[in-house]
């Protein structure tokens, strides 16, 4: 499955929808990945990516508004990446993206 590329992100977050560039770097291992959210908050580095078939999972590191570790996981389908993202307190966000042209 073809994960490599940059998505248009979107999150519905308490503090209202987030958008941003999600972008999925494919380790040469076929089961890691990098990467980095960048939106109006900043940037975010992909931590700990697998993939497990059609399944992502990762974490990153927010400072803003508070300093923690979220922990997102997705399903890709063609173009189209749906999961979430668990922010501590702030608890479970849902989100979509889609692959640019």
């Amino acid at each position: 499955m073809a994960v490599a590329g940059k998505y248009d992100f979107v999150a519905s977050t308490p503090m209202g929808e987030q958008s941003g560039t999600f972008t999925v770097v494919p380790g040469d291992d076929g089961e890691s990945f990098t990467g980095s959210l960048e939106g109006g908050m900043g940037s975010m580095d992909v931590e700990d990516g697998t993939i497990d078939g059609d399944v992502l999972r990762w974490t990153m590191k927010m400072g803003m508004p508070m300093p923690m570790t979220l922990e997102g996981e997705a399903v890709i389908a063609g173009d189209t990446v749906s999961g979430t993202i668990k922010a501590g307190m702030m608890g479970t966000m849902p989100f979509t993206a889609e692959r640019q042209a």
